[in-house]
């Protein structure tokens, strides 16, 4: 019974979404980015050097994920972060899809596993997280400029449908 209800409540908290509107709501690169898992180039997405304040969204569902707060420039080509909103809001995820299935290649290379970030609410691919970011937290949150929206501060969040 327990179970259930946990099921229940887990499936209020996710959104479900209609990929046909989705295709016709988006970019083709927002959608390779966020449903395919794809990346944009780097250095070519909008908020790489982009330091307005604010709050960082899902372009997906609007879910709240970063603060510009958080944002610093890492010189590594994307939007990175040092920080979550809060850590419920985003789902971490082992990667080794660079590395295919070359066992050899990632004995050799360990650090080719990444770790995939992904918006919790409604499973959008944001981008990875690597250990290798500043005090205190060591983190490099790596987003794709094409799987957020901004919202600057004070500006009233507009709630998509």
């Amino acid at each position: 019974m327990l179970r259930n209800l946990f099921q229940r409540l887990i499936r209020r908290m996710t959104v479900e979404i209609d990929k046909e509107e989705l295709k016709k709501r988006l970019t083709p690169l927002q959608w390779h980015v966020t449903q395919e898992k794809g990346t944009e180039r780097p250095f070519s997405g909008c908020y790489n050097k982009f330091y307005e304040k604010g709050t960082y969204t899902c372009i997906i569902c609007d879910q709240e994920l970063f603060s510009s707060d958080t944002k610093y420039d890492s010189g590594c080509g994307w939007p990175a972060f040092n920080e979550v909103l809060e850590q419920g809001r985003v789902k971490l995820t082992k990667d080794t899809s660079h590395v295919g299935g070359n066992l050899l290649l990632l004995i050799a290379n360990p650090d080719m596993v990444r770790t995939e970030v992904t918006c919790s609410k409604c499973g959008a691919h944001l981008g990875h997280v690597f250990n290798d970011g500043p005090k205190p937290t060591r983190k490099r949150f790596c987003i794709n400029s094409a799987s957020i929206n901004f919202h600057s501060a004070g500006e009233e969040k507009k709630m998509t449908s």
